[in-house]
């Protein structure tokens, strides 16, 4: 019978006790596995894993986070396998050929954005906290932006995740599924809008890969309303609550709380993501 969990209350990890809660820094797990914290950073980049975050934004690595890491070192200089190979060994879905054409398209749409701002590299990357080369590479299509990454750069553009759809010139009340709009991330969520021309609200219907996510906390103006066509979602307010959302579960939360979320299960998950005002 579907169910949702009841809350899970978690202390803030700040840097200086992660070791209380069995966490490890970016610095203390590069150590352990023999390579570079910017070696960690890039496999986070491609989509190969995704460590939790501290309130500080500081990257932390669990326990088990450690046995995958130590798997991709094993894969990578043993098996000698490419960033593709490493992920087909480790079970993630490969990416077909219309979600690499949607994040090339992505990147072009994110540089457009910028430009028409009148910003460079640099001050897009100040104001979306993310690092320059990180910036270029995903306007290259050569990292993956994942869906707080897209919020946070909206942001910096002064506008919104639904301008990066291919929205039409003239909205319609009835939307077809052959006409919705879709913008997907290379690491596994895939969004449809279900409504063009809303002033009020945002109707989405995500489709969450195992193990995808947002890959990050972001927040924003407004309240957001969540329902659980299939699947399972982990969902964290502020770093303090955690909900498990199942199969007929709905949930609310408001957007100004920080908020990040993943599929933990085996199977995809499909979820109805209402935002109100639309500022996502």
């Amino acid at each position: 019978m579907p169910h949702t969990s009841r809350p899970r209350r978690r202390a803030r990890p700040a840097a200086d006790t992660t070791a209380r809660f069995g966490f490890l820094t970016v610095g203390r797990a590069a150590r352990i596995l023999g390579v570079s914290p910017s070696t960690l950073r890039l496999w986070e980049n491609v989509g190969l894993v995704v460590p939790e975050r501290s309130d500080g934004r500081y990257r932390l690595y669990s326990p088990e986070l450690l046995k995958v890491l130590k798997r991709i070192k094993y894969l990578r200089d043993v098996k000698q396998l490419n960033v593709p190979g490493i992920k087909q060994a480790l079970g993630q879905p490969a990416v077909g050929r219309a979600a690499r054409g949607a994040t090339k398209n992505l990147g072009g749409k994110l540089r457009r954005l910028r430009r028409k701002c009148g910003l460079g590299v640099a001050e897009a990357a100040r104001r979306a906290k993310i690092s320059p080369g990180f910036v270029s590479a995903i306007e290259r299509s050569q990292a993956n932006a994942s869906v707080a990454t897209l919020l946070r750069l909206a942001a910096a553009y002064g506008t919104t995740v639904i301008d990066l759809f291919d929205l039409p010139r003239q909205p319609s009340r009835l939307v077809k599924p052959r006409e919705r709009r879709v913008l997907q991330t290379e690491s596994g969520v895939r969004m449809e809008l279900l409504s063009t021309g809303t002033t009020m609200l945002e109707s989405m219907l995500f489709h969450v890969a195992p193990g995808a996510g947002s890959d990050g906390a972001y927040s924003h103006q407004g309240e957001e309303f969540i329902y659980m066509l299939k699947g399972s979602l982990e969902i964290w307010l502020d770093e303090l609550d955690c909900y498990v959302l199942n199969e007929g579960d709905s949930f609310w939360f408001e957007s100004t709380l920080g908020h990040r979320w993943f599929n933990p299960s085996k199977q995809g998950a499909v979820l109805l993501w209402i935002n109100t005002p639309p500022t996502f």
